[in-house]
Parts: structure tokens; C-alpha cells; sequence
């Protein structure tokens, strides 16, 4: 097998691992999600996986590489990461988690549409075309005539998309002079602290009974934080990135293993069109970025 292919065959593995790894880690926060404040949900999240991720960023890279960094840009985006994981985990308060995944797929079209006035990328019509069609899916997830229309819980995944479609701009703009590495640690470290701060004056004492899922917590965040760099080393953005639509597969049996809860069919559907405006959306970038670089 060429070293390309075998390249992009361990990156294809390594991103369904960590989607599978992150699906398992959303699945922690759902189950202590009703037993404590989403503030403390997200700071768990971060203590539980730094050190483990410390690790790594120490042993691939140093020391060196954390210290020479742009620190406003990583204040910035540890700003957005407490506000994304407070509000998804308000979210999986309420809201079923293939439901959840559904509507934080607008993400890359959030993405697309923000790079235009923060990275000054062009954006033709079709994109622009696409964007909206996707975001009409979101309302589809909703229920366009059902009570979930202005739901809190969907309100707040949207929120948490658009965080993460900040925070997505600001790595582009990092990626340019820090390490992968650094802005991984550092992300957590600030989600650690700020997050933490927050929710140490109403913090409640773990259970002995959820260790084992703040373990599971631990270490599926950093397995899924190493799987995703891995992905995006080892193979293209354009092969990567579709993979992460798997979610909603890990979502659906989650919901039905651990909750009981099986998707309707507005779901599904809003969930379809979103994915395909993705898709199309991954496939437009590839092709302008052939038409630049033939």
C-alpha cells in the first residue's frame, strides 16, 4: 500500500475512533447532567481530561511549545469553550443526544459563514445556497409546528454550535504559528479554570456512585482530543471531516441503549438535510481548493 494511502487509512481509523471516544464522553455528561450544574459538568470535563492530555502534549512536543503562543487568541477561545460545554451540557439536560448531535451539525455551516467577515474568504452563491438550505433543517429538527419550536434546550445547542464555529475560526488563525499540542492543552486548562471559578461557590460533592463516569469522562475526552489531531495529520480536512456525521449513528444507539428514547421522524429528516448540506459544503471547498492548487 503507498505511504499516502496508508496515511490517510490510519487517519480515516483514527477520526471514527475519536468520534466514537467523544460520543462516549457526551454520553458521561448526559448521565451526571442531572445530578449537577452544567458549570460543574463542563469543569469536570476539563480537570478530568488535562492531565492526561498534558501528558501527551509533553511527551510529542515539549514544554517549549506551550509557552510560545498567542495568549489572547487562547483566552478568546477558552472563553468560547465554557460557554459551548455549559450550554451543551444544558442542552443534554433536555434534549435526546442523537437530537442534540442533529442540530450541532449547522456547526461547519457556521463555519463556512463566518470565515467571510473574520478570514475574508469568498463564498459563492451555491455555498451561500447551501448554508441556508441546512439551516432550514435546523427548524425541520425544531418542529416547525410542534412545541419544540423555541425550545431552551434547542436554543442552547445553537448556541453552542456557534461557539464552536468561533472557536473553529480562531484554530484556523492559531494553526498559523502555534502547536496542535498547545492549543488542545491550553484549551482545556482555560476551560479547567474559568469553568471551575464559576461553578466552585455551588460545587457539589461527587457522588462515590459517578467516579466511574468522570473516569469514563477522563478518558475518552483525551482519547478523542489524540484521535482528532491524528485524523487531521495524518489525512486531508476534506477526507477527514464528513466522518464526523458518524455522530449521529453513536447518538442513536446511545439514546436507545442508555435512555430508551428512539428518534421521530423530524428528526431524521432535519438531521438528513443538514448532513447533506455539509457534505455538499465539504465537497464545494475541495473543489475550489483543486481549482487554486491544480
Amino acid at each position: 500500500m503507498p505511504a499516502t494511502a496508508g496515511g490517510h487509512l490510519r487517519g480515516v481509523l483514527s477520526m471514527l475512533v475519536a468520534v466514537a471516544a467523544f460520543a462516549l464522553m457526551d454520553a458521561s455528561m448526559k448521565v451526571l447532567a442531572p445530578h449537577y450544574a452544567p458549570m460543574q459538568v463542563t469543569a469536570l470535563r476539563g480537570l478530568a481530561s488535562l492531565p492526561l492530555v498534558l501528558v501527551w502534549a509533553l511527551i510529542d512536543g515539549g514544554p517549549g511549545q506551550l509557552l510560545r503562543v498567542r495568549w489572547p487568541l487562547h483566552l478568546f477561545r477558552g472563553v468560547l469553550s465554557v460557554l459551548m460545554l455549559v450550554a451543551f451540557v444544558f442542552a443534554l439536560q433536555r434534549l435526546p443526544l442523537a437530537e442534540a448531535y442533529s442540530l450541532f451539525f449547522v456547526a461547519p455551516l457556521l463555519i463556512t459563514a463566518l470565515a467571510v467577515p473574520m478570514l475574508g474568504e469568498r463564498v459563492g452563491w451555491r455555498r451561500w445556497t447551501a448554508i441556508a438550505v441546512g439551516l432550514a433543517g435546523t427548524v425541520i429538527v425544531l418542529r416547525p409546528t410542534g412545541s419544540n419550536m423555541l425550545s431552551w434546550g434547542g436554543v442552547a445547542v445553537l448556541v453552542s454550535a456557534g461557539c464552536y464555529a468561533l472557536s473553529a475560526i480562531t484554530v484556523r488563525v492559531l494553526g498559523r504559528t502555534d502547536s496542535t499540542q498547545s492549543m488542545v492543552v491550553w484549551m482545556l486548562a482555560m476551560l479547567s479554570v474559568f469553568s471551575l471559578a464559576f461553578a466552585w461557590q455551588d460545587w457539589k460533592p461527587i457522588d462515590p456512585a459517578h467516579w466511574k463516569t468522570v473516569a469514563v469522562l477522563a478518558f475518552t475526552g483525551a482519547i478523542g482530543q489524540y484521535g482528532v489531531t491524528e485524523a487531521f495529520r495524518r489525512a486531508p480536512a476534506s477526507v477527514i471531516a464528513p466522518l464526523e456525521y458518524t455522530a449521529l449513528i453513536w447518538g442513536l444507539g446511545l439514546d436507545w441503549a442508555l435512555w430508551g428514547v428512539l428518534p421521530d421522524r423530524w428528526m431524521l429528516i432535519g438531521a438528513a438535510v443538514i448532513i447533506a448540506c455539509g457534505l455538499y459544503l465539504l465537497r464545494r471547498e475541495r473543489v475550489h481548493v483543486e481549482a487554486e492548487h491544480p
